[in-house]
């Protein structure tokens, strides 16, 4: 079975990546999920991150929260998808940490990158919208 595509849509807040990658996945019948929180474990993650403001959470630790949230996205939902033959269309994805913890929070975007790869282990989107 040929491997399904996968394709990520970035952007602030606001901007339609959401409405856009749910009317894509529709048409084309593929796979939608987002970011952070997509998967179950992924949501627990998202509520960490969402609640930083009241808990103290680090700027390191942030970052080192979104690559796991990836990580299990990865595992448990876009790799196993891809190998069914499905398309993938994801709300955020790897770009959004270089955005938001490297430039927004000071944070070192190429060593974000190398994190997320190791998240990914390899596995990028075919198309980044």
């Amino acid at each position: 079975m040929t491997p399904g595509r996968f394709v990520a849509f970035e952007g602030g807040e606001g901007t339609g990546k959401s409405t856009q990658s749910r009317l894509l996945a529709e048409a084309l019948g593929a796979v939608h999920t987002h970011e952070p929180g997509g998967s179950p474990i992924g949501a627990r993650i998202r509520q960490i991150v969402l609640e930083a403001d009241d808990n103290g959470l680090d700027d390191r630790a942030e970052a080192l929260l979104m690559a796991a949230d990836r990580a299990q996205h990865v595992a448990s939902i876009i790799r196993p998808a891809m190998e069914d033959g499905r398309t993938v269309i994801c709300d955020r994805f790897a770009d959004s940490t270089v955005v938001y913890q490297g430039y927004g929070r000071g944070l070192d975007p190429k060593l974000l990158h190398q994190l997320n790869d190791v998240a990914v282990q390899g596995l990028w989107p075919d198309l980044t919208i």
